[in-house]
């Protein structure tokens, strides 16, 4: 049994999770039984499943999903057409590995962001740097970081460099030339070392009009609405239907 002042020791060293680990084994009585490997082994798996844990949240809470309850096993399939062995596909994540992205397309209510922030928990679960941004909101804050000198890089390289990058409402504001160049260069840094969620109501011969026809618009288009994963995420509005339904 470890004291008081073993405890405040692995306290001080940021180990509180060894601290509660030991104090579970000495509530337990069957541990008196087990050899001294046996309980360095339940203390250390009891350690590391609360790191893990941790971890796990700290992620959720930083990818800022707009559905953080969103869960891969609660999606409605039925008149839908989601193609169910695809999304178990992506639930493995292995388009992460392979810097692969998913366009998710449909209508208002559609439940193109609940599936977005499925797959983004997913991803945090599997230890994966996740964010969700709205696409007007990523446009203001490039916006408003043209007020401070080279704020605007910042922004660029941020957004960067995240693993699994969710834009909701992709396309959805009409965009100026400069907000067009910085869509361009995130893009361009995100292409082949990332994965993003685009969520949105434009089909593919929707998006370089939305964009303004240009050569950068074409690159955008090129590198993403053709090599990613398109999911059609049906007429149903699934608003209505939760509603109804008290989902």
């Amino acid at each position: 049994m470890i004291n008081d002042e073993t405890k405040r020791k692995l306290r001080e060293l940021n180990m509180q999770e060894l601290v509660n680990g030991l104090e579970t084994q000495q509530a337990e009585p069957a541990v008196v039984s087990l050899t001294f490997d046996e309980r360095i082994q339940r203390v250390v798996d009891y350690v590391y499943q609360e790191k893990y844990n941790s971890k796990i949240q700290r992620l959720i809470r930083s990818a800022k999903l707009r559905f953080p309850q969103a869960d891969i096993h609660s999606l409605y399939y039925d008149g839908r057409d989601l193609d169910k062995n695809l999304l178990a596909e992506l639930f493995t994540c292995q388009y992460i590995d392979s810097h692969q992205s998913i366009i998710l397309q449909g209508p208002t209510g559609s439940g193109k962001t609940y599936l977005s922030c499925a797959l983004g928990k997913q991803a945090c679960l599997q230890q994966t740097k996740t964010r969700y941004v709205r696409f007007p909101d990523l446009l203001v804050e490039y916006g408003d970081a043209s007020l401070v000198q080279g704020q605007q890089k910042k922004v660029i390289t941020k957004y960067g460099k995240i693993p699994l990058l969710i834009i909701d409402e992709w396309l959805v504001s009409d965009i100026s030339d400069s907000e067009l160049y910085f869509l361009f260069e995130l893009m361009e840094r995100r292409s082949d070392s990332t994965s993003t969620i685009f969520c949105t109501q434009y089909r593919k011969d929707d998006w370089i009009k939305r964009m303004g026809e240009g050569i950068q618009a074409e690159a955008i288009v090129d590198r993403y609405a053709y090599s990613a994963y398109w999911i059609e995420t049906g007429n149903m509005n699934m608003r209505e239907y939760c509603a109804k339904n008290k989902v």
